[in-house]
Formats: structure tokens, C-alpha cells, sequence
């Protein structure tokens, strides 16, 4: 499917689009709330501004994908592959990131107030100035994350039982 059909597709009320190949795709600034793009690859793609309100993401594939001030409030994030995104300013408020890769993206000032980040993986990833007001950090691993980034965490997140390498939880 290319991105024509997709969106075509999609004005006209479909929402299910399990698995759909998009790798390097420009979907920017698109309004897609509702979305199913569970086990999508989206991988690569230009997603900037995009709405993705109470999309459903699970295990999908948006590694390098540039998500800066995309929404997704309230998506299902679960196991979804962000290793090396771009979600600079994105609205994650209310998601469910649970077991998410999130290796090298860059959150910096993102919104995560209120999501749900349980063993997400966040190796060498930059969350300088993001909101995690109430966030569920349960089993992160904050080993790599620089210590501007960590206070950040322990400042404004619950459950808090953080994982380091070689030590004690915070």
C-alpha cells in the first residue's frame, strides 16, 4: 500500500491498518486519531506533527522515525520499536509506552505526564527537560541517562523503582 491508498483508505473510515508497510513514508501533520497501525512499519518515517490520539501502536516498528510534536495521547505503545526516534516536544501524555524501545530517541522536552513507561528501555536516551509528572517508570533501567535526565525522572514520576546497572534501585 502506498501512502495515497493509505490515505485515501483512511478518509474514507478505515481505521484498521495492522501491519502496513510505510518505511520512509512523509505522513507529517496528519490528523490519524484512532488509528490502528498494530505490528506497522512506519520505520524511518516523517511523522512530525502528525495526530495520533488513542492510536494503537502496539509492537510496531518507528525506529529513526521523526515524531517531533506528534500527539499521542493516550496511543497503546506497547513493545513498539522507537530505538533512535525523534520525539522531540511530542505530546506521549496518558500512553501506554509498557516494554517500549526506546533506545537513543531523542524525548527531550517531550510530554510523558502520566504515562505508563514499565520496563520501557531507555539506553543512552535524551529526556532532558521532558514532563514525567506521574509517569509509571516501574523497571526502567536509568543507567545511561545522563543526571539532569535522571533527577527529571525521580522528581515527577511514580512507582519509581528504577533499575541501574551494579546497584541498589533509587
Amino acid at each position: 500500500m502506498n501512502v495515497r491508498e493509505f490515505l485515501r483508505e483512511y478518509s474514507r473510515g478505515d481505521r484498521n491498518f495492522a501491519g502496513v508497510i510505510l518505511h520512509g513514508t512523509d505522513l507529517s501533520y496528519r490528523q490519524l486519531s484512532g488509528i490502528d497501525l498494530r505490528q506497522a512499519d512506519l520505520s524511518g518515517a516523517n511523522l512530525k506533527g502528525v495526530d495520533l490520539t488513542q492510536a494503537n501502536l502496539r509492537y510496531a516498528n518507528l525506529a529513526n522515525a521523526d515524531l517531533t510534536n506528534a500527539v499521542l495521547s493516550g496511543a497503546q505503545l506497547e513493545e513498539v520499536n522507537l530505538v533512535g526516534a525523534i520525539l522531540t516536544g511530542a505530546k506521549l501524555d496518558g500512553s501506554s509506552l509498557i516494554r517500549a524501545d526506546l533506545q537513543l530517541a531523542d524525548c527531550a522536552q517531550a510530554d510523558l505526564q502520566g504515562a505508563n513507561l514499565s520496563d520501557a528501555k531507555l539506553h543512552r536516551a535524551n529526556l532532558h527537560q521532558a514532563n514525567l509528572a506521574d509517569a509509571c517508570i516501574e523497571g526502567v533501567d536509568v543507567a545511561d541517562l545522563s543526571l539532569n535526565d535522571a533527577a527529571a525522572i525521580a522528581s515527577g514520576a511514580t512507582h519509581a523503582a528504577f533499575a541501574t546497572a551494579g546497584s541498589v534501585p533509587v
